[in-house]
């Protein structure tokens, strides 16, 4: 048995809030086997821990869940190269996350197939945060509102492409209001267990309420991006999101949306349904420079990732800022914010049962971070991965 004490353990209470636990001691092997007073554990106990990890005052949470992420430390998820995943993943604990989804781009179907492959393979093994599955970013999105992806290879939604990688993709962005009438995308995804998001779409308000509401979709992804913007005789997709339960991704690195945003969002979804993502690309942890993305050359500077026209290229957060950041913006607290990275990520991918909190008998993906969640130690699998 392994034990961390003197750390405030960020965990459910009875109704499933987060709150910060004192005084009491996490005990886990693979998997967290109990959380019990500090005061309970004689000397006896304490002397037969096989590791005792003294927190000094951190934070001690769940490890972060990254849901939609291309690449870091020079790699992208959509090289054929079978090292490229591994790399991505071996990055993550640094920065405290346990598990992600491997984004792919609109790119080539061929390339996007490959990529699959590569990531079907990196579920097998461990190389740092656990491999969950794919996030397909299109290529069924709309040129209207493609972003930094490439419109030249948008296809329509046609489920016989993803069937044959049913075992790895778990979510799939599009945009709904390019499926024709009687399309049955959307539900031939959702009872083959693969979640659906709108995003890179310009659906009007109504269409995008239908969808989320009506149709099966409810996730959206990167919220303010990727979409038509807000107006108060135009909602769009924004004010749809704003007014159901959809879950919604947020790229908090204050550059793809205002500080004031977050809190609007905060405050419209009464703290729940929000997922922080990073959005990352090959550039994160490199620096500033030349960098690519899906082809294209992106210019890195500081937090900024753009093509030549200014356009924003995903980014270089990592998932440490985006809690930084949200509990900053939003006033929330560091406990509200750690679960938009690790409850509502893993609940919306059918995980909470086993990742996405503190609680016996789910897998010892753990975190240590100070008030400014720099991470101080990251386990994965109840194996210290970094720190």
């Amino acid at each position: 048995m392994k034990a961390i004490l003197g750390g405030r353990l960020i965990v459910p209470d009875e109704r499933g809030e987060f709150r910060a636990l004192f005084d009491h001691a996490l005990l886990y092997e693979k998997k967290i086997a109990q959380i019990v007073p500090t005061e309970t554990l004689d000397g006896e106990t304490r002397a037969s821990f096989e590791e005792e990890i003294d927190a000094k005052g951190a934070f001690v949470a769940p490890g972060f869940i990254d849901v939609h992420l291309h690449g870091a430390a020079g790699r992208d998820t959509m090289d054929d190269d079978e090292a490229a995943v591994p790399t991505i993943a071996r990055y993550q604990p640094s920065h405290g996350v346990t598990a992600i989804l491997p984004t792919t781009m609109t790119c080539d179907f061929s390339a996007v197939r490959r990529a699959l492959g590569h990531i079907r393979a990196a579920m097998t093994q461990r190389h740092g945060a656990r491999v969950l599955g794919a996030h397909m970013e299109g290529p069924f999105i709309s040129a209207a509102r493609c972003g930094a992806q490439d419109a030249a290879h948008i296809l329509p939604a046609d489920f016989s492409l993803i069937e044959p990688f049913l075992d790895v993709v778990k979510r799939i962005t599009i945009a709904p209001e390019e499926l024709p009438a009687g399309s049955r995308f959307i539900g031939d995804c959702r009872s083959r267990g693969v979640s659906v998001s709108i995003g890179h779409s310009d659906a009007d308000y109504d269409e995008a309420f239908r969808f989320l509401t009506e149709e099966g979709i409810r996730h959206v992804t990167h919220l303010f991006n990727g979409m038509p913007p807000f107006h108060h005789r135009a909602p769009g997709i924004v004010g749809a999101a704003l007014d159901t339960d959809a879950d919604c991704e947020l790229i908090a690195d204050n550059l793809h949306s205002h500080p004031a945003a977050h809190r609007m969002l905060w405050r419209a979804k009464g703290g729940r349904h929000i997922l922080l993502i990073t959005d990352s690309i090959r550039a994160a942890g490199i620096g500033d420079g030349e960098s690519e993305l899906g082809g294209q050359k992106v210019f890195v500077r500081g937090a900024s990732a753009t093509l030549a026209d200014g356009t924003l290229a995903g980014s270089v957060l990592t998932m440490d800022r985006a809690v930084a950041n949200f509990a900053k913006n939003t006033g929330c607290g560091i406990p509200a914010a750690v679960v938009c990275a690790t409850k509502t990520p893993a609940d919306g991918l059918g995980l909470y049962g086993e990742i996405g909190s503190l609680a016996p008998d789910k897998r010892a993906d753990i975190v240590i971070f100070d008030d400014d969640v720099h991470i101080q130690k990251t386990i994965i699998d109840g194996e210290i991965a970094f720190g």
